[in-house]
């Protein structure tokens, strides 16, 4: 990698890196607090869904925002509107006013990421999107592993030090984008498939990033509140999931490495099913066991690893001209998993106490077991098209990034046919 590709995309991942250092407590903080104030399972999956829908929001709506005003006054915007979110959070306690605050923060966020994610792209040759996208998730989880590690600390500091904390870090996240070397992408609109034609294009693809959502979310926002219930302080509650974000980070690629040897929906049974029985073990196994933390690593793996994997093998049967279009499609399927996440599943824990769950992912996990075991006897195997990338569900844009010129010669080859032609952004950006 040369030194101006480092120069070029120095300034978004460090801008990332620190902003989402205080995305990564607050997360988790906003769901103890909660808990602590005697809140219940519902009014706590209530707040927590608002941050989701805060992000599909935004998803949808932020590029014309961003292709508008330009990307340094969009990001410094939308930095200020979470410094505001995260200040207000931390004055006044109001379910509906942390509400509000956490959809706000949600609509802020995602437009980070997308400004971040378009600047990447930009930066990038179409060879080299593979390393940049990893260099982008390693600042994405190392930065929320961070977050959760420091949890325990920086509540220590003062009930309210924890919210200044992120608010100065979301601040401080402006610096690089504003002083470095820079760019200025150009965002252009892709219109998503809607959902229903990715339902019939790639039915095991729309159940799987739909599943996804729901676990992931449930993950970021039920989690801690379970640790919290069985007895752990906020030092171990940030630990444990601390866990759970470095099994995503470390077993995503070797889990997507063997999808790339093996037919894909075989790879998302058999996660499904450590899914289940990792969940068991945690049902099962005593709050003092000191291999709840091994179990919580291979959770985090798991689960994290069932979106790439989907999004991989959506890839395998869509056209080359269709790929990005159909990426950004299954991020909103996602995205709406995740919004209702909480919603769903924190009843389920209100009736059967924080083990509901762990309950309520063995189901959603059966379910899709059952699912994609019904769509491999109807459907012959299929041979994976293109080697695996890994995807972490943010933003639209990071569906460009993710689209590679093997998953582009991959697409074409398993279309069996020459007819397809296929513009690359830049070459499109070139004509303009």
């Amino acid at each position: 990698m040369s030194a101006q590709v480092i120069a070029m995309i120095l300034a978004p991942l460090l801008g990332l890196f620190i902003v989402s250092i205080g995305n990564g407590f607050l997360s988790s903080l906003t769901t103890l607090r909660l808990d602590t104030a005697g809140a219940s399972e519902t009014v706590i999956g209530l707040v927590s869904s608002a941050y989701f829908i805060g992000l599909t929001l935004g998803a949808v709506f932020h590029d014309r925002l961003i292709a508008r005003i330009g990307h340094i006054r969009a990001y410094s915007s939308f930095a200020s509107l979470i410094t505001v979110s995260v200040l207000l959070q931390g004055m006044y306690f109001d379910v509906w006013f942390w509400f509000a605050l956490r959809l706000l923060y949600g609509w802020a966020a995602i437009g980070v990421f997308l400004v971040i994610e378009s600047w990447l792209l930009l930066a990038s040759d179409p060879k080299m999107r593979g390393r940049i996208l990893a260099l982008y998730m390693i600042a994405l989880y190392g930065s929320g592993m961070l977050g959760q590690i420091a949890l325990g600390t920086v509540d220590a500091w003062g009930e309210g030090a924890p919210y200044m904390a992120a608010a100065i870090l979301a601040s401080l996240s402006v610096l690089p984008i504003v002083i470095l070397p820079k760019v200025t992408p150009v965002v252009e609109r892709v219109e998503a498939l809607k959902p229903l034609d990715l339902l019939r294009m790639t039915p095991s693809g729309v159940i799987g990033c739909f599943g996804s959502g729901i676990a992931i979310a449930a993950i970021y926002a039920l989690l801690p509140l379970y640790l919290q219930r069985t007895g752990r302080d906020i030092s171990e509650v940030g630990t444990m999931m601390a866990s759970v974000i470095l099994g995503a980070m470390v077993l995503q690629y070797p889990v997507g490495r063997w999808s790339d040897r093996q037919d894909r929906r075989i790879v998302l049974i058999t996660i499904g099913i450590a899914c289940v029985l990792l969940s068991a073990f945690v049902i099962t196994l005593p709050q003092s066991s000191p291999f709840l933390i091994v179990v919580f690593f291979l959770l985090g793996g798991a689960i994290f690893a069932i979106y790439p994997v989907a999004v991989s093998f959506a890839a395998d049967s869509t056209s080359a001209d269709a790929l990005v279009r159909m990426i950004q499609g299954l991020l909103l399927i996602n995205s709406l998993g995740s919004a209702i996440s909480p919603l769903i599943i924190s009843p389920v824990m209100a009736v059967m106490g924080p083990v509901g769950l762990f309950w309520a992912l063995s189901v959603l996990n059966i379910l899709m077991v059952g699912f994609f075991i019904w769509r491999r006897g109807a459907r012959p195997e299929s041979t994976p098209a293109a080697p695996f990338a890994p995807a972490t569900p943010y933003s639209p844009i990071g569906a460009e990034l993710r689209v590679t010129d093997e998953m582009i010669q991959g697409a074409i080859e398993n279309d069996n046919t020459d007819a397809i032609h296929v513009v690359l952004p830049e070459q499109e950006t070139a004509k303009q």
